[in-house]
């Protein structure tokens, strides 16, 4: 019983910080409702973009491109992120642990060269 309070205690920093994390959205939303001005402008309603006038259609049509890049952005990104956390327990890992993140680097390995052999020119 002594051990299960504290174990119930070391964990209350985290429980706050997540309270804190969860409540910062919605708290800065209600916040933002009672300070921002009420009545809009004819100022306030025409679109921004960099101090210009817009002109034509805001409508566009993307390239594919754009996101098979950020796709393989992302496949780098967790693949560094693993990598960095098997890198720090490498020593402490069990063989199967070492094992199983090899086969997840593969994976992510043969997804990133299958994506650019699908892009024959690549602009990255």
């Amino acid at each position: 019983m002594r051990s299960l309070m504290s174990l119930v205690v070391s964990y209350i920093p985290l429980v706050v910080v997540g309270i804190i994390a969860l409540g910062f959205a919605p708290l800065s939303w209600l916040v933002s409702r009672f300070v921002r001005p009420s009545k809009p402008t004819q100022w306030m309603e025409n679109t921004y973009e960099c101090g210009s006038e817009p002109i034509g259609d805001a409508h566009v049509q993307f390239k594919f491109q754009y996101y098979a890049f950020a796709i393989i952005f992302v496949v780098f990104d967790l693949i560094a992120t693993f990598l960095m956390v098997w890198a720090v327990a490498f020593s402490g890992l069990s063989t199967m642990a070492t094992v199983w993140m090899l086969l997840f680097l593969s994976i992510m390995i043969l997804g990133v060269t299958y994506s650019l052999k699908k892009e024959e020119t690549v602009w990255i």
